[in-house]
């Protein structure tokens, strides 16, 4: 079910969660008073059935909305053909489990250029995602495929692109990543005229669905001429978050704010509070 307003929740487990377990993690994000976590299953999808169901039933008694980030592993524009049916299958997998679990949204990142035309690039993930788009219709599997905005210029994900396979595409939105958007920028991508004019290109792209189901990425983020190096927390970082939480307020943003600092939690309740203030 999509959310009825703008909910903050972090990348995994809680780092005070008394058990690091998906179940565990549930009951912290509660407790905290956090609405939402993702699932993270960036290692490789190990979660069976009836885990994903006690999930399921532990995430529905508590109201945390729940999504997935696919494994690393993922590159829909390999050079090796296994690599690109091993991808497809690691995004069938976590959209599968992530839907027994009761996640909506299954974030992945796409692809890399290589030395291929960027174009090109796009109708290679764009085929395949409708391939797997319908596989997922034909098994009932009801969740949104998420490609999610990278880091790097190597990586294919730009805003444009994800935003543009969204329009394109059934069943597919953008994860708007907001650190990796800065970091790919080489430190643009930071103020609340940026931060706004991405909103109004999602709103114009995609209608005004575009900003009432939105999927986020928020952390601190170091970076070089290249892109992206690590996460950071908030503090010891450049991102002005407060801005994008001015943004995202005067926009009505709806939809899940997932925050990937090394601090999940205390970054999380910090863009809430910042949020909730303004």
């Amino acid at each position: 079910m999509k959310p009825s307003k703008l909910l903050f929740g972090t990348a995994g487990t809680p780092k005070s969660s008394e058990k690091r377990n998906s179940i565990s993690g549930i009951q912290r994000v509660r407790e905290l008073g956090l609405g939402c976590m993702e699932l993270e299953f960036v290692r490789g999808v190990r979660m069976g059935e009836s885990t994903a169901s006690e999930v399921r039933e532990k995430s529905l008694k508590e109201e945390i909305s729940l999504s997935v980030h696919g494994p690393y592993y993922i590159n829909l524009n390999s050079q090796e053909p296994e690599k690109i049916d091993a991808s497809i299958e690691r995004i069938y997998s976590s959209a599968r489990i992530g839907n027994l679990c009761g996640a909506r949204n299954i974030v992945f990142h796409p692809a890399y250029y290589h030395k291929d035309r960027p174009e090109m690039v796009y109708e290679k993930v764009f085929t395949l995602l409708e391939k797997l788009g319908s596989r997922l219709d034909e098994e009932s599997i009801n969740v949104t495929l998420r490609p999610e905005t990278t880091g790097k210029g190597t990586q294919f994900g730009s805003l444009e692109e994800n935003v543009r396979l969204g329009a394109e595409l059934e069943n597919v939105l953008p994860c708007i990543d907001f650190a990796h958007l800065h970091a790919r920028s080489n430190g643009a991508e930071n103020s609340y005229g940026e931060f706004s004019a991405t909103l109004e290109f999602i709103e114009n792209e995609l209608g005004r669905e575009g900003l009432d189901d939105m999927h986020m990425h928020v952390s601190g983020i170091e970076y070089g001429q290249k892109g992206e190096r690590n996460h950071l927390n908030l503090d010891e970082s450049d991102l002005r978050y407060a801005e994008l939480m001015r943004a995202l307020k005067d926009f009505k943003v709806k939809g899940l704010l997932i925050c990937e600092s090394p601090d999940n939690e205390g970054d999380a309740l910090l863009l809430k509070r910042t949020y909730d203030n303004l």
